[in-house]
């Protein structure tokens, strides 16, 4: 069986338990503190950062984005419709285009200042920078979500999914990023029912489910997180 390195609060890893998950892959997962730094994660990815993928053959593949292109060259093709990279090449460079979007670009400006403060602080120790959030960095993060939930919601209504008729890894990408905000209660959806109706759509899915189930120690998620009609 595979095996994904991941970490819950981690908007790629989330990405990737999705794409492994609508593909129906069975893998194990094995969360990792990133800021501990053991030999044996480290030797697997030398860079430290999380998702780390073990496939049948004890290979690693490392990063979110390197990841969803090895499956998709391996097992995608012959997924037919249900291949989450689009046939058309302008297509695909869509979904590449707003996987970086989610995965840099949200995780730069919102994501990762919201998980490091919220969540990272309260389970890492103090020498390695664990402690009280920092209320400026939260300020910032809390106002660049309006931004980006307004280009979310203009992307779910003028699209049936992200990057076309299909559902695609940009949608997988979109969810990692929101379904951990939304477990943190960050996100107003009375102000964006468009993006509010796609994300119900992907937590209704099978392959959401064991996200829905994820409770992060020294956090527990927001009432409506687990409510496929909140």
């Amino acid at each position: 069986m595979t095996t994904l390195y991941h970490h819950p609060a981690s908007t790629a890893s989330r990405f990737i338990r999705l794409a492994l998950n609508e593909y129906g892959f069975d893998h194990d997962l094995l969360e990792v503190q990133v800021w501990e730094a053991k030999t044996d994660f480290l030797t697997l990815n030398p860079a430290g950062t999380l998702p780390v993928y073990i496939d049948d053959s004890m290979r690693a593949v490392c990063g979110a984005s390197v990841i969803c292109e090895y499956l998709d060259e391996i097992h995608g093709v012959v997924k037919h419709d249900k291949r989450l990279f689009a046939d058309d090449p302008y297509q695909r460079a869509e979904i590449r285009r707003l996987n970086e979007w989610f995965l840099i670009k949200m995780e730069r400006d919102v994501t990762r200042p919201l998980v490091c403060e919220r969540i990272m602080k309260l389970q890492m120790p103090a020498n390695k920078g664990g402690g009280a959030p920092d209320s400026r960095i939260l300020r910032i993060a809390r106002s660049n979500i309006r931004e980006h939930m307004r280009y979310i919601s203009w992307l779910a209504g003028t699209r049936r999914w992200f990057a076309g008729d299909r559902l695609s890894y940009a949608d997988l990408a979109g969810a990692g990023a929101i379904s951990i905000l939304d477990y943190m209660g960050e996100i107003d959806w009375s102000h964006f029912p468009d993006a509010k109706e796609w994300y119900q759509r992907l937590k209704s899915r099978p392959a959401f489910r064991p996200l829905l189930a994820d409770r992060l120690r020294g956090l527990p998620p927001v009432s409506h997180y687990s409510d496929l009609d909140f």
